[in-house]
């Protein structure tokens, strides 16, 4: 039977609500990455969008050759916080975030002609320094769900073909591809295969090919042989250095959102309000939509007790699904929800003055437990006036 609690960590030390992240599992993920790295001579970055705390960067650092930002603050972060690469990429740049963002970036990825048109006296003022390129759409999806397709039909992420001038790419010093969420390696190989029919013998010359995010290397059945292989056939083929960028891969099943029941009362079910919210601590619930797993936890009716779970906020859609358990929940019960190192704890917001989430780092190898940081008041108030 599963247990309603994660391995190595004592929930009653931990402050509710609470994002707590495990460094052992952190460096699992990592070490998946190196091997990634070493075998098909990729570069492999961490995207910051989708995990950017970092207190936990001296855990990733040894593993990984740097980051890749979308806004000036996260190349901040990345070349403050973790001294390696930093990679840039935004759909549209200002004049004054791209002169920040030049004097942060190690590669700086223009979204259209057009942006790389406009700001060529800016990009001429960094050459040698930072090396530019495009980011191109491949018009082919792999993505279900159309709000995380970067290959959507009118998407604004990345150049067409059709919109790609003659000869562009050779003004270029690298492209740049990005069309998966949570994939497996297969959706990465069609992809290629769609890059390469578009753009032919336009690939030779690059400096660099960067096939972006999405890819879940660290989840249990991702075939990584098959990444490592493709990785290796572009690099020898087009002799240009390859460079991955995936964000939930490093903190996969990683880290957890702890909360606590604070009322159980009912209207044709029984409902549970918890200290969490779907709204303000994990909102892809809402937005994807999806339904984490809780520990302990089973699908409605699957065991003897079954409630909604909802948040504390006064929006009638902060509910974060059914669930059903094997004892009934009462006021002051702690619930564990999974995966939540990725996407969540980036996404928070202070909706309705509820707190965030104070921030844990434990590891369940020696039960070693850091409070990160807590969030009060003025968290609240500073981001209004």
């Amino acid at each position: 039977m599963e247990s309603r609690y994660p391995r190595g960590i004592d929930l009653s030390r931990l402050e509710s609500p609470a994002f707590a992240v495990d460094r052992a599992l952190l460096e699992r993920n990592a070490r998946t990455m190196k091997r990634v790295a070493d075998e098909s001579g990729a570069k492999v970055l961490l995207a910051l969008k989708g995990y950017s705390q970092f207190a936990a960067f001296d855990t990733l650092r040894p593993y990984l050759s740097g980051v890749c930002a979308s806004s000036p603050h996260e190349a901040r972060l990345g070349r403050e916080e973790m001294g390696l690469e930093v990679h840039s990429y935004s759909p549209a740049y200002s004049e004054k975030a791209l002169r920040e963002i030049m004097t942060l970036s190690d590669h700086v990825i223009f979204n259209s002609p057009s942006q790389w048109v406009r700001f060529a006296a800016i990009r001429e003022e960094f050459v040698g320094k930072v090396s530019c390129g495009l980011r191109f759409n491949p018009s082919h999806s792999e993505t279900d769900t159309e709000i995380y397709d970067p290959s959507a039909p009118l998407s604004r992420l990345g150049t067409i073909r059709e919109e790609l001038p003659p000869g562009f790419l050779a003004k270029t010093d690298g492209v740049h591809i990005h069309n998966l969420c949570e994939k497996d390696a297969g959706a990465l190989i069609r992809t290629w295969r769609a890059v390469e029919t578009a753009l032919g013998d336009e690939l030779y010359g690059l400096k660099w090919i960067n096939l972006g995010g999405g890819h879940h290397v660290t989840r249990d059945d991702y075939d990584v042989e098959d990444l490592i292989s493709l990785v290796k056939e572009i690099r020898e083929k087009y002799k240009a250095d390859v460079y991955l960028e995936p964000g939930e891969a490093w903190a996969l099943n990683a880290g957890y959102l702890v909360a606590t029941v604070l009322d159980i009362h009912r209207n044709r079910g029984d409902l549970a309000i918890l200290d969490t919210s779907a709204s303000c601590h994990m909102p892809d619930v809402l937005e994807m939509p999806y339904r984490p797993h809780i520990l302990g936890s089973g699908e409605a009716g699957e065991k003897a007790h079954t409630y909604r779970l909802g948040g504390a906020t006064c929006l009638a859609g902060d509910v974060i699904g059914d669930y059903s358990f094997d004892e009934p929940l009462g006021p002051g019960d702690k619930l564990v929800f999974t995966d939540m190192a990725i996407y969540s704890m980036v996404k928070t917001t202070t909706f309705n003055g509820v707190g965030l989430p104070s921030q844990y780092l434990y590891d369940s190898r020696s039960g070693e437990l850091e409070l990160i940081k807590q969030f009060g008041y003025e968290d609240f108030r500073s981001r209004l006036s």
